[in-house]
Order: C-alpha cells, then sequence, then structure tokens
C-alpha cells in the first residue's frame, strides 16, 4: 500500500513489512493521516519527512528490546547477562556499599577471604578478637600514679594531726580526773537525780546504747578501721538491688577498660558487690586480717595500702584485658584484700592460718600465698574467666613489693611532707609591723 496520493510524496511501502512492529507503525501513520485530512491540513515536505523518522525510529527501538528480551529468556543461565537500572550520575550505591563492606572484612579477616565453612566433624574456628588500643591504658596509668603518691602522703598528714590530737587529749583528760576527785561526791547525787527523772522508754534506749558502747571499745583499732570499708562495702551492695539506679552502678562501680569512664571506677569498684556471698567473703577476710595489718602499719597508712592496692589491681587487669582482648567488667574489693593478705604474709611469714569449715588443717601464711599466687597464675595461663585472676595477681604483688621496699622507699620518706605541712599549719596569720620588729598580730 503506498501512502502518496494525499500527501503527493512517493514515501515507502510499508505493505511489504509484514512484522508486527511495522503494522504498529503503519497504524499509527494512518491515523496521523486520517486527523490532518479531517483539519484540511496539508503538511509540508520536511513535516512528512520527519513524521517518516519518527516513526521508524520507534519501529526499531521496540524491534531491538523485544528481542533482547528473547535472547534472555532463551538463553542458558550461565551466560545470562543481567542488567541492572544505574541512578543518574552513573553510580551503583548498593554495589559501592557491598564493596566497601567486602573491602572491611578482608582488613579484618587479614588473607582469609576464601576461607571454606568447617565440615561437622572439624573444631569451630574461635571468633575474632575486639581491636587492641593500648593509648587508651595511659590516662588509667596517671592516675594510679598520682592516685597512689596523693594516698601515702595524706596518709602522713592524717598522722601528724591524728597524734596531735592524742596528746591533746590525753592532757584534757589528765585534768578532768583531777576535777572529777574533788567533786567526786556531788558528781554521784547528781547522776542519780537524773536517773530517777528518765522514763522507761529512755532508761531502754540508754541500756542499748550502752551495751553497743561496750561492744566498739572491745574491737581491736583494726576491726573499728574496717568497720567503715564493710559499711560502704553494704550501702553499695543494697543500691545494687535498685532498679533506677544500675546505669549508674555499671558506669561508676565496674571496672572496664573498654568504657569511656575508666579512672574514677577503679577506686568506686573495691567497694561494689554485686553477689551477697562475694561480699561476704571479702568482707571476713579483711575482718580476719584487719588487727594484724593495722598492729604492723598503723591505721593511716593501712588505708593508703588498701587504697592504692585497689587501684594498682584494677590496673593491673586493664593491662591484661587489653592485650589479651577479652574486654569486660570487673568489681569487687578482691584486689585490695589481696594486697593486704599478701602484705600480712610477707611481713609474718610463719603465722598459722586455718579455715573456717576445716579447723583441723593448718597451714603457714607463707606457703597459702604462694598457693594463691600460683592459682591465679593458672587462671590467667587456662583462661579462668570465673574470678579476675590478673587483678588478684597484680594486688598480691603490690602487697609483697610494698613489704619489701616500698615502705622504706615511701613511708620512711614522709618526714619531709609532714614538716612542711606543720610549717604551713603553724604559720603565722599577721604581717611584721612597718616600724620594724617581727611581731605578730
Amino acid at each position: 500500500m503506498i501512502l502518496s496520493n494525499t500527501f503527493g510524496l512517493d514515501l515507502c511501502t510499508l505493505s511489504l513489512c509484514k512484522s508486527k512492529h511495522t503494522r504498529c507503525c503503519t497504524t499509527w501513520f494512518l491515523t496521523l493521516r486520517k486527523q490532518h485530512v479531517l483539519q484540511n491540513i496539508v503538511p509540508t515536505q520536511q513535516c512528512i519527512l520527519q513524521t517518516r523518522d519518527m516513526a521508524w525510529r520507534g519501529c526499531c527501538m521496540k524491534w531491538a528490546k523485544i528481542n533482547s528480551l528473547n535472547a534472555q529468556f532463551l538463553s542458558p543461565k550461565s551466560s545470562r547477562l543481567t542488567i541492572r537500572p544505574q541512578q543518574r550520575c552513573g553510580f551503583k550505591k548498593a554495589q559501592r556499599q557491598s564493596e566497601t563492606k567486602r573491602g572491611l572484612q578482608e582488613e579484618t579477616d587479614a588473607g582469609q577471604k576464601h576461607a571454606v565453612p568447617p565440615l561437622p566433624g572439624e573444631p569451630v574456628p574461635p571468633m575474632p578478637l575486639p581491636p587492641r588500643k593500648p593509648h587508651r591504658l595511659f590516662r588509667p596509668l596517671v592516675f594510679t600514679v598520682g592516685f597512689t603518691g596523693c594516698s601515702f602522703g595524706t596518709a602522713a598528714i592524717l598522722q601528724y594531726e591524728s597524734v596531735k590530737s592524742r596528746v591533746k587529749m590525753a592532757m584534757e583528760e589528765a585534768k578532768e580526773k583531777k576535777q572529777d576527785k574533788l567533786g567526786e561526791g556531788h558528781n554521784t547525787t547528781y547522776w542519780h537525780n537524773w536517773w530517777n527523772q528518765l522514763s522507761h522508754f529512755q532508761k531502754q534506749v540508754i541500756l542499748v546504747m550502752s551495751v553497743v558502747d561496750d561492744w566498739w571499745s572491745g574491737l581491736s583499732e583494726g576491726q573499728k578501721t574496717v568497720t567503715g570499708i564493710i559499711a560502704l562495702n553494704t550501702l553499695v551492695l543494697c543500691c545494687w538491688r535498685i532498679p533506677s539506679m544500675q546505669r549508674s552502678l555499671v558506669k561508676y562501680f565496674t571496672s572496664n577498660p573498654a568504657s569511656k569512664t575508666r579512672c574514677l571506677p577503679m577506686v568506686l569498684s573495691s567497694f561494689s558487690h554485686y553477689s551477697i556471698i562475694h561480699m561476704l567473703t571479702n568482707m571476713y577476710v579483711l575482718w580476719t586480717f584487719s588487727t594484724s595489718i593495722v598492729s604492723l602499719l598503723g591505721r593511716e597508712q593501712f588505708l593508703a595500702l588498701y587504697l592504692s592496692g585497689g587501684v594498682i589491681s584494677t590496673f593491673v587487669s586493664y593491662v591484661f584485658k587489653t592485650a589479651t582482648g577479652r574486654l569486660g567488667p570487673s568489681l569487687g574489693a578482691s584486689g585490695a584484700i589481696m594486697t593486704v593478705l599478701a602484705a600480712v604474709c610477707t611481713k609474718i611469714p610463719e603465722a598459722k592460718l586455718g579455715i573456717v569449715l576445716l579447723p583441723m588443717v593448718s597451714f603457714t601464711a607463707g606457703n597459702a600465698l604462694k598457693a594463691l599466687v600460683a592459682l591465679d597464675i593458672a587462671g590467667l595461663l587456662l583462661g579462668w574467666r570465673f574470678f579476675d585472676h590478673a587483678a588478684h595477681l597484680g594486688g598480691a604483688l603490690f602487697g609483697v613489693w610494698y613489704i619489701a621496699y616500698g615502705n622504706e622507699m615511701i613511708w620512711r620518706n614522709r618526714e619531709p611532707l609532714v614538716r612542711f605541712w606543720h610549717e604551713l599549719r603553724n604559720k603565722p596569720n599577721g604581717r611584721p609591723r612597718p616600724g620594724g620588729g617581727g611581731g605578730q598580730v
């Protein structure tokens, strides 16, 4: 069929093309022709050429598309080409992300990209350890050194103040005894009348307070000192039972080298216990050795040793966890108590010790310390995780070192600090008069 009567042009013979694509083009062209005829529009030569080009272009594009789809479905699966639509700028966002993740995985696995999954009979390979960051130990190291120095310096000043207050109290007690001898008869009558004026409830309260005072007076100086430590540990144990406080307790009362807060928990974790059995065991050992350690070192030096032992043992735990990659929180006073126990066993190695449930078994303090150190070393080598063996070992080694060398290096050389404090405290507040003379105001 020739379309040249109306337009006056011999365009092409579309009837020769018997495919479905040319039929579509013919139908479209005839529709266009009818529209022009109805509107009495006579197209020009250029319009006819543009219309013919558009018709053949659409016909060729549709033919190419259908042939590509037929080739895709008829070809075998191995040779099939997957066509992925791309975004505007020519980037494949999903593919780039997968490539990035694949690159990170290759760096993490360190050459294990083509690892084959293990067979059912083969052991499963261990999970990769978290990255080690030794630079995170710098601040805990500075805090450990500074806290230990401040602890012993404060203990020396407190001992000076304690001795000074005891001297004053002794002088005041001597004066009161002289006055009591002069007015002994009058005081007896006064207190007898005062007692008769009290109610029954007031008398019962006074009797209970007298019993508590008698019990407190019967304790040794070491037991009185650790009573405050036991009370503080009990308070923190009760706080762990309050759900609203557990978030803050995990942050400040558990030591973890992977945490953002690493310095303050080194001190506070020594007063934190979550298990009642754990706290009772630690406090019993502390109560047992308190009398010996305070009689050897004194109350102030014992407190400095206890606090420093807790911080140093926590730092040793930090180092071990960072080196092995086994990061995790720890809490408890075991490191500080191991410092006290090791100090007593080093100072008195011949002392006899026993077990509460086995009173017939006894051993020396030196052998007990050796057994505990060997147990902690075995726990580190075998990877036991029930206890923080690194903290136990660090506290024990610090206790041994302090009795052997630290006492002479630190405590024996406290005299310059005490003298400076004495001069600073007794320094006159007034200024010398302008006319001369060194008088004080």
